[in-house]
C-alpha cells in the first residue's frame, strides 16, 4: 500500500510542476495578482503547461478515490503498487506529450492513466464483495 500512497503524494505535486512551467515559460511579466488572466493569455508552450496543470488537477479525484478504495477494500498489494505507478507513469507521459503538442499520443496517455483508475476501481470492487 507504500507504493500506492506514495503515488497520491506524486499525483498531488504534478500539477504544480506543469504550473511552474507555464509560469516560466509564458511571455511577458507573470502577474501574481491575475494569474489565470496572465496563464490564459499565453500560447505555444507556456499555453499547453497551463493545460496540462488543468488537466492534471481534473485527474486527480479519481486517482484519489481508486487509490483510497482499492486501499480500504482489500486490493492486494502488487495490484495496487502497479496500477498506481502506471497511472503515475501514464500522467508523466501525457505531460511530456502535452508540453511537446503530440496531440495523438496525449490522448493515448491520458486514456491509459483513466484506464488505471478504472481497473482500480473494478478491483475494488470485486474485493469488497467477496469479503
Amino acid at each position: 500500500m507504500t507504493v500506492a500512497f506514495w503515488c497520491l503524494l506524486a499525483a498531488a505535486i504534478m500539477p504544480y510542476l506543469f504550473t511552474l512551467t507555464a509560469k516560466f515559460t509564458g511571455e511577458g511579466r507573470y502577474d501574481n495578482r491575475a494569474p489565470r488572466a496572465y496563464l490564459e493569455s499565453q500560447r505555444g508552450l507556456a499555453q499547453r503547461a497551463d493545460w496540462a496543470q488543468r488537466n492534471s488537477f481534473e485527474a486527480l479525484p479519481i486517482f484519489v478515490a481508486a487509490v483510497l478504495a482499492g486501499a480500504v477494500s482489500g486490493v492486494p498489494d502488487q495490484w495496487l503498487a502497479m496500477l498506481a505507478l502506471g497511472f503515475i507513469a501514464f500522467r508523466v507521459l501525457y505531460g511530456v506529450c502535452y508540453l511537446k503538442d503530440w496531440a495523438g499520443a496525449r490522448s493515448l496517455m491520458w486514456s491509459g492513466g483513466y484506464l488505471c483508475c478504472l481497473v482500480l476501481l473494478v478491483q475494488a470492487a470485486l474485493a469488497s464483495s467477496q469479503g
